[in-house]
Formats: C-alpha cells, sequence, structure tokens
C-alpha cells in the first residue's frame, strides 16, 4: 500500500542534513524525492573516509534517487529546469543568492509551474547583517539561547547538546510545512514560497519552557528558580532518571523513597514551591537513590505510577525492551556498506503506511532514468555525460 504522499514529486537541492533529513521524511512517506547532487556529490558523502557512502549520508538519504548534474553547465542548468517544471516541491538550502545566480529562483521558477511548493531553508534567514554568515548547528545553538539553556550550573559556561539538533529540528519544520502546503494547494490549486531558517526554527522550539522568564513583558526580573542539576541520577549501578511534575507524583517519590515528611514541606509542598527550590530537591533525592541500585528503584517507583527509565547508553538503545517491542529499529541492505540499522519512521498511518523505501543512492545512480521520464532521449543523455553536464554511476 502507498504512503500518503504516494505521487508527490520532490525535487531535493540539498545538501549536509536539515535539507535532506526533511526530504528523506517525505520519501519514507512515499513521495518520490530526486536527489540532484553535484557531480562530487553531497559533502557528507566524504565525512568518514568510507568512499561515497557513509552512515551520515544513509541516515538522511534512504530512499531517494540520485541524479548528478554540474550546475556550471548551461545543458545541466536546463535539465534541471525541466525536472522542477514537473514537480510539486522544490527543497534547497543553498546561500541566499545563489538560486537568484542560477536563475532558479522563486518567481523565475513559478512561472512555468504555477503549483510549485518552493522551500527555502536558511540558516538565518534571507536578509539582516548575519545573511552572508556561513553557518552550522553551532552558531544556531550559540545565537539561539539553546547553548545558554545548557549552561554548567556552577560555572554559568554555555554548553552545546552534542547532537545538531538545530539542523534536524529545522528538518521536521520543513517537512510539517511542505505537507501544510499542499494541502492549501489542494484547496487552491496554488503553490507557494515557504521560507525557513535554523535561527527561526530554533528560537520557536525553545519558547514553550526555556523562555517563560521572557514571556509576559514586564515580568522578565519575576523570581525565578535557582539553576539546578539534570535529573541523572546515579545508583549504586548505573544511572536511571526521575520526574515528579504533578502533587501525586511528587507524593509517590517521597513514599518509595522514604521520606513522608516531604510532602508537607514548605519547600516542596506545591510544584511552584519545588521549582523554586529544585536545586536543592534534586541534590536530597540524588543522595537517597544514590544508596540504592536501579532496577529496584525503578520496579517500586513504577509501582508508585512516578516517571522514571534507566539511563541508557547509545549501544543499548537498540537492545532495550520498549524499543524492540515497537520495532523502531529496522535492518536494510545498503549497496557498498553491508546490512545497516535505520530508525524506522516515526509517524505511523493506518491507512497509508510509512516505510523506509530503501537504500540510499550511489551518485548519480539514477542520472538516466530520470532524464529518460523528463523526455530526454538517449542521444541526447549520452551528449549530456559526455559534455560531463551529467554523470552517471551507471
Amino acid at each position: 500500500m502507498p504512503g500518503p504522499l504516494d505521487g508527490i514529486r520532490v525535487i531535493d537541492l540539498t545538501t549536509v542534513v536539515s535539507g535532506p533529513v526533511c526530504t528523506m521524511i517525505l520519501a519514507d512517506q512515499g513521495a518520490d524525492v530526486i536527489k540532484v547532487e553535484p557531480p562530487g556529490g553531497d559533502i557528507t558523502r566524504r565525512t568518514s573516509g568510507e568512499g561515497q557512502m557513509t552512515a551520515m549520508f544513509v541516515s538522511s538519504n534512504r530512499g531517494k534517487r540520485s541524479i548528478a548534474l554540474d550546475l556550471k553547465q548551461p545543458a545541466a542548468l536546463d535539465a534541471l529546469r525541466r525536472l522542477i517544471s514537473g514537480a510539486d516541491v522544490l527543497v534547497q538550502n543553498f546561500r541566499p543568492g545563489t538560486m537568484e545566480r542560477l536563475g532558479l529562483d522563486e518567481p523565475r521558477v513559478r512561472a512555468t509551474n504555477a503549483g510549485l511548493i518552493y522551500v527555502s531553508i536558511s540558516g538565518v534567514g534571507e536578509t539582516g547583517p548575519y545573511v552572508k554568515k556561513r553557518v552550522y548547528d553551532p552558531v544556531i545553538q550559540s545565537l539561539s539561547g539553546f547553548a545558554d539553556v545548557q549552561a554548567d550550573q556552577e560555572t554559568g559556561r554555555p554548553k552545546m547538546i552534542r547532537t545538531i539538533v538545530a539542523d534536524k529540528t529545522t528538518a521536521i519544520y520543513a517537512a510539517q510545512a511542505v505537507c501544510a502546503a499542499l494541502v492549501a494547494r489542494g484547496r487552491t490549486g496554488q503553490g507557494q514560497h515557504i521560507r525557513l531558517s535554523m535561527l527561526d526554527t530554533m528560537v520557536a522550539f525553545l519558547w514553550p519552557e526555556a523562555m517563560t522568564q521572557y514571556t509576559v513583558v514586564g515580568r522578565e526580573d519575576a523570581p525565578q528558580p535557582a539553576p539546578r542539576p539534570d535529573l541523572i541520577f546515579e545508583t549504586l549501578d548505573g544511572y536511571i532518571t526521575v520526574g515528579s511534575l504533578s502533587d501525586p507524583e511528587w507524593r509517590g517519590l517521597c513514599g518509595v523513597i522514604g521520606k513522608p515528611e516531604w510532602i508537607e514541606d514548605a519547600r516542596f509542598r506545591t510544584p511552584f514551591a519545588r521549582s523554586m527550590n529544585g536545586a536543592e530537591r534534586i541534590g536530597l533525592v540524588g543522595a537517597i537513590l544514590a544508596t540504592g541500585h536501579s532496577q529496584d528503584w525503578l520496579d517500586r517507583l513504577d509501582a508508585a505510577e512516578v516517571p522514571c527509565a534507566p539511563v541508557l547508553r547509545r549501544a543499548d538503545v537498540m537492545n532495550n525492551v520498549q524499543v524492540v517491542n515497537n520495532a523502531l529499529i529496522e535492518l536494510m541492505e545498503q549497496p557498498t556498506l553491508g546490512t545497516v540499522r535505520q530508525a524506522r519512521p516515526a509517524a505511523r498511518f493506518d491507512r497509508t503506511p510509512a516505510r523506509i523505501a530503501g537504500p540510499a543512492p550511489r551518485i548519480g545512480e539514477h542520472t538516466e532514468v530520470v532524464l529518460a521520464e523528463a523526455g530526454y532521449s538517449a542521444a541526447e543523455i549520452e551528449a549530456l555525460k559526455n559534455s560531463k553536464a551529467a554523470k552517471s554511476s551507471g
């Protein structure tokens, strides 16, 4: 059974992570994604010294078709324009101004494809004093306040989270925006231009709880909770996490750790008091949890309906009983690499299921078939290859 985006064709002009993961989500959901690469391929093909297929590339580009075009050549640009004219969605994350120089900016493209959803992903937006900056994930973590959220509790030194959270979050926002624009096109018949920056995304992402101090105008100086440790607690044989936001959860935790008197303690009696005294509360709880074993605490906390879990090392995630039960990790064969693990699509559809559509493509693996679908003859395709305007892995 085809996925919910079956019949939607996407031209993917993106590189690295934010754009490729966006279009990979669309491919998982049934779209035909044509990845347009330079003859040397996406930079993530070369990040590990393993040739043109790396773990990062596979995990950002599975299920796509690849066509290799040298966009410095007019014949390659003509081929790309022909592909775009028959597409539903175009996604690009070139630096601002690049698409204009190529003659592929949104107004000119729309002249030949009124229904196109044109998506521009940037680092910090398309205008402003930072517009010419080269931007990667650490720059956005720094600009958005994300590094401040992670700041060391004792020294105040900002710290970055050790995953490219801005790239991947932007990919999810972009994929959702594409689907919303396709719904709107279904009503109006008109395409539109979606502009999305990593900075915009992360500011929006942080706002619901990390920016509460700055939400109500004029109350920025209101008392705030003191900096607190994270909710990872060391036990005699490992680490667990425990949370107790609501009053029933706090009562349950107090019962499990043998401190019923804390239920009515003025420092902890209400959610607000527990928040304001979070560092002290977490320290006291941690000192008790350190005296027992992980599984014993987890069993007792689960029985009391207190949110808790083991803190898994990455090597343990794929064998965790809940992960295995939900079949979150799938195996697939990736040419040149062998068997690889992939996380299955997170959203499950009961009538139009998403699925991993296949392995990641080699550079230009589908150049000939994609050009043929666009109306090029065998002789014309051979001429493009001979002039090096196009490249085929075949």
